[in-house]
């Protein structure tokens, strides 16, 4: 799996928010992205994405400009900036209904990511009820319970207590085994200096590789 980002720029009326970038993400690698907040960390990966068009510039996934179609990238899951769910249900049937959009898991796999980003206390008590970091592990839940190609996290550790961190980190090790592309994006450095295979730098506009 290919991700290659050409001569992307994205203005919002008359501010350049990225300017002329190009990246080549491949699968089998963590890819961290650094940068203060409103540095257009989330606007790059919302692009990615399919949520927003670039100004100009393409994105292209294995040889596919999908953005130019109107599509949105196959095989994706991504935690962009704050979670939400229906804040009635409790948080397994919010993943419940998510998994009946594409019926490609069932009781089995929800069970599996709910005990793996230690969610079983809280599985049964409603959305409006969690706490930021609870909210944070159960975005990440969804992210990963389908077992996507390519995997986008924001902000992932917000919240989150130390050791389901150090799980989560584990788990996204893992992933990467499975030839994934992930991305993560935080303003805390050591967040992605822990995880990351490759980490770029995002500031005025620009994204630089610095480790």
């Amino acid at each position: 799996m290919k991700l290659e980002i050409n001569n992307l720029t994205k203005e919002f009326k008359e501010n350049v928010i990225l300017n002329n970038i190009n990246l080549t993400l491949e699968s089998g690698k963590i890819y961290g992205f650094i940068g203060r907040n409103g540095s257009g960390k989330s606007v790059l990966l919302k692009i990615i994405c399919g949520f927003y068009k670039p100004t100009s510039g393409t994105v292209i996934l294995d040889g596919k400009d999908y953005l130019n179609s109107n599509e949105f990238p196959e095989d994706t899951r991504a935690l962009i900036e704050k979670p939400k769910f229906l804040p009635d249900l409790t948080g397994y049937e919010n993943l419940e209904l998510l998994a009946s959009i594409q019926n490609k898991i069932g009781k089995k796999e929800i069970d599996d990511i709910i005990d793996k980003m230690n969610l079983k206390t809280e599985a049964n008590k409603k959305y409006s009820k969690y706490s930021l970091g609870t909210k944070q592990k159960l975005g990440i839940a969804q992210v990963l319970m389908e077992n996507p190609k390519m995997i986008i996290l924001d902000e992932p550790f917000n919240g989150v207590e130390n050791s389901t961190a150090d799980k989560i980190r584990d788990l996204l090790r893992e992933e990467k085994k499975q030839d994934k592309i992930i991305i993560i994006a935080s303003h805390i450095k050591e967040d992605i200096y822990k995880l990351a295979d490759t980490v770029f730098e995002v500031d005025g506009g620009n994204i630089k590789e610095i480790s």
